[in-house]
């Protein structure tokens, strides 16, 4: 059995593996440690493998995460998410196509699969908007009895949020729909709600995908203008940074894969938009992590799968960046 799948799954809990998962990031130097793509509802997850935050049962598990990361000096977040369309398919390790046993109804803003043959996702109506609405809610405030530091709004890479905010995705005609101003609308109601539960000293990100990469397929979809509109709107509700990602509403796209490739969507939103942002993407070196911040493109460098490859990235920026490694006192001897 994979390491990953040794816990209740259908639960969603938090298990032994991921608290050594990301407290070892911690242990590695990393300043913030994000717990990402938690479930608001059993429905919303991505596969039966994600984790949850959707019962108070899944709030011990977390917590234990969040005070042993805040035990090595680190700050916790997590990350909250909605799969929309993108629901009920198999971990990645098993491939990531739709499930055939044991599937769920996708619930998303019209009835556009997210790929062939993949399911035909249930048009969320009034009543299941507010309904998802009060799910983050709930999920912030068992973050925050769980003791996170940081919450994260998922409304990126084809998700249920950014379902809502591209074209290519929400064929609405009603207040939800059409325009840009209403196709924003579930995400800023849901960073509304939020950051009126959270405490005034805690930081509220919004993760976005920039751009869709849409052109290349002849389509208009969301794209940096509309997310530099969307920024300034969620400055205006107390959003304190906008993580910068890309892609993802459409399965097959040509999209420029390179060191640093999404970073100058960062530097134009946190340009246009006056918000602080976190630059993602193919950012490996620490000389490179170092360039972006002092050129002023972005305020925070997030790493995902080189912290997969190196998960003591930090220890091996300090020393190549001309400082001492800050060892856990048990690594000392090995300095």
């Amino acid at each position: 059995m994979s390491p990953m799948c040794q816990y209740n799954a259908e639960e969603g809990l938090a298990s032994d593996w991921h608290l050594v998962h990301l407290g070892s990031r911690a242990v590695g130097g990393a300043a913030l440690v994000i717990v990402e793509a938690t479930a608001v509802t059993r429905d919303g997850r991505i596969s039966p493998a994600d984790l949850g935050i959707w019962n108070d049962d899944q709030v011990e598990p977390l917590a234990r995460i969040a005070r042993f990361v805040h035990g090595q000096g680190a700050v916790a977040g997590i990350q909250l998410s909605h799969a929309g369309r993108k629901a009920s398919t198999e971990p990645p390790w098993k491939g990531g196509g739709p499930l055939k046993d044991g599937g769920w109804t996708v619930a998303a803003p019209s009835p556009i699969p997210f790929r062939e043959g993949g399911p035909v996702p249930a048009p969320l109506d009034e009543a299941g908007i507010e309904e998802v609405i009060a799910a983050f809610e709930t999920a912030a405030r068992r973050a925050l009895a769980a003791g996170f530091r940081v919450i994260e709004i998922h409304a990126a890479h084809g998700y249920l949020l950014h379902q809502f905010l591209s074209p290519l995705s929400n064929h609405r005609d009603d207040p939800y729909g059409g325009s840009l101003e209403n196709r924003m609308r579930l995400t800023l109601r849901v960073a509304e709600r939020l950051r009126g539960v959270m405490p005034a000293e805690l930081p509220l990100f919004v993760r976005i995908s920039a751009t869709d990469w849409a052109p290349d397929t002849g389509k208009n979809g969301w794209d940096i203008e509309q997310s530099v509109e969307l920024a300034k709107r969620l400055k205006e509700i107390g959003v304190d940074l906008i993580d910068v990602s890309s892609g993802g509403t459409l399965p097959r796209v040509s999209i420029p894969v390179a060191p640093g490739y999404q970073v100058p969507f960062a530097r134009r939103i946190r340009h246009e938009a006056g918000l602080l942002t976190g630059a993602v993407g193919m950012i490996t070196e620490p000389e490179q992590a170092d360039e972006i911040l002092r050129n002023g493109d972005a305020d925070l460098v997030l790493l995902a799968r080189e912290l997969l490859r190196d998960p003591y990235w930090a220890f091996r920026a300090q020393r190549e960046l001309g400082e001492a490694p800050a060892l856990p006192v048990q690594y000392e001897r090995a300095r």
